[in-house]
């Protein structure tokens, strides 16, 4: 049995800032071991036979491209121009896979964490008639308690395929809604996981939201593809897409569908979807007390910390999360930790740039990390990949010096291109076109010091970009 898998890469995360931001959110982020949940989510997917296919945001392109290298594998990516939710990001997928006839679909979040994929993947194939017949397959996880912040699936009356009627979709439940809830029994949490033919959601899409369908199909009408190694980019025409409205799958398809048939998954699985989420994949101390990293709990109880780069001391608390990052820290009570995404939108209204960014910035070629600034000056940390290159550039206020630390550097300096090695340095004076490339087969890490009256990231004029980023004109 071969099943595409679709892989939604969407969703910010604002409940685990300052982990996750928009620029890097949480799917992203290295959280179980030193893999994301993305990779995490296509390792679990290898089984299903079929290239995994990924919508995901333009700005987030190279990220995706990254994720799916490191998992060893191959596939295309559907840029989306602006995020419309999961019923147009699930439309451009069908309307992708059309060449494949009457392919099985399967709809994954990539934020979510499943540690038994073995058990996953015997429960997509359990779901695998009702699709073949026609309907649309959920699967609901066995709820283990009850919890406010999933929706909720109520089974319906048994299926001859082995699956079970949805009786109807629940929202969100106050805590004690949930609690009767799971009282009653015979309700699931909605993992949001789908398993469908491409035609019969194609038909869906075009009866209950035939304004979403005809948009991305006019959008993924005029589509461009760009191959980058092993890996298809797909970009939907922008103006198309945009004119689409947002609306999840949940409220335009599956509520008004009349055959949508739903499977029990029993394993272990979290949305990662709170700190108090993350918090319970490391395991407890004999307070209760969870510790990641370089983090050092005294006289505390039912206390987390995530420390990765500097120890951080917690005496005397309880029921705290403490979460630290080179640039920002989050306090918060655990029973606050839904709340969090209201302080990423109070410091967005004060204009705070740790709201979105990372001091930390991945780059398609790297990364660079601010780290230190003052008047006149900045210090960053580079780090290039094997065989990757900065655009050819110039800048109108600042000059730079360049000292590598590790591997080799191949620098363009006006009509000048020479290598440096580990603890050799150069001048970039202010105006000079300049490039940097690693030719080597390690990373090239360096520092940068910048120097001027304006150290702004706009002061690049890109003359020459391999990364389809618009050159500025000199």
């Amino acid at each position: 049995m071969n099943i595409t898998p679709v892989v939604l890469c969407g969703g910010s995360g604002t409940r685990l800032w300052p982990l996750s931001r928009q620029s890097l959110p949480k799917q992203f982020v290295p959280l179980v071991g030193d893999k994301s949940l993305l990779r995490l989510t296509l390792e679990r997917l290898a089984w299903c036979g079929e290239p995994a296919l990924c919508i995901a945001a333009e700005d987030h392109r190279f990220l995706v491209a990254d994720e799916i290298e490191r998992a060893g594998q191959r596939g295309a990516v559907v840029l989306e121009p602006a995020a419309r939710n999961t019923a147009a990001a699930m439309a451009l997928a069908v309307l992708h896979a059309q060449s494949a006839g009457d392919a099985l679909l399967l709809f994954c979040p990539s934020d979510h964490h499943i540690p038994d994929p073995v058990a996953f993947g015997e429960t997509v194939r359990q779901g695998a008639a009702a699709a073949e017949a026609g309907a649309i397959v959920t699967f609901g996880v066995v709820p283990t308690f009850p919890s406010s912040a999933y929706g909720y699936i109520e089974q319906g009356d048994a299926r001859q395929d082995g699956s079970r009627r949805v009786a109807r979709f629940i929202e969100k439940p106050q805590p004690a809604a949930a609690a009767q809830l799971l009282l009653k029994g015979g309700v699931l949490w909605n993992a949001g996981i789908f398993l469908v033919k491409a035609a019969t959601l194609k038909t869906a899409l075009q009866r209950h939201a035939p304004d979403i369908w005809a948009a991305c199909e006019q959008a993924m009408a005029s589509a461009t593809t760009e191959t980058i190694g092993r890996i298809t980019l797909v970009r939907p025409q922008a103006a198309a897409f945009l004119a689409c409205r947002s609306q999840s799958i949940d409220y335009a398809v599956m509520e008004p569908h009349d055959d949508v048939a739903v499977v029990p998954f029993q394993g272990q699985w979290s949305d990662v979807g709170s700190w108090n989420a993350v918090a319970d994949l490391a395991p407890a101390d004999e307070a209760g007390n969870r510790v990641r990293g370089q983090g050092h709990a005294l006289q505390a109880r039912n206390t987390f910390i995530h420390a990765p780069h500097r120890p951080v001391v917690a005496l005397g608390t309880q029921d705290l999360l403490i979460v630290d990052t080179p640039d920002a820290l989050l306090v918060a009570q655990r029973d606050h930790a839904e709340q969090v995404k209201d302080v990423v939108a109070h410091l967005s209204n004060q204009a705070v740039p740790q709201a979105a960014v990372h001091r930390r910035v991945a780059r398609p070629w790297g990364w660079y990390d601010s780290v230190d600034m003052g008047e006149r000056f900045q210090v960053k940390r580079i780090g290039v990949k094997p065989g990757a290159s900065l655009s050819l550039q110039k800048h109108h206020h600042r000059a730079e010096h360049w000292i590598v630390v590790k591997g080799t550097a191949e620098v363009t300096r006006g009509p000048e291109v020479f290598l440096l090695s580990e603890n050799q340095s150069t001048y970039i004076p202010i105006g000079e076109v300049h490039r940097l490339h690693n030719p080597g087969k390690m990373e090239l890490e360096m520092i940068e010091v910048q120097s001027g009256a304006y150290l702004g990231e706009d002061d690049i004029v890109r003359l020459e970009d391999r990364y389809g980023r618009e050159p500025k004109p000199a």
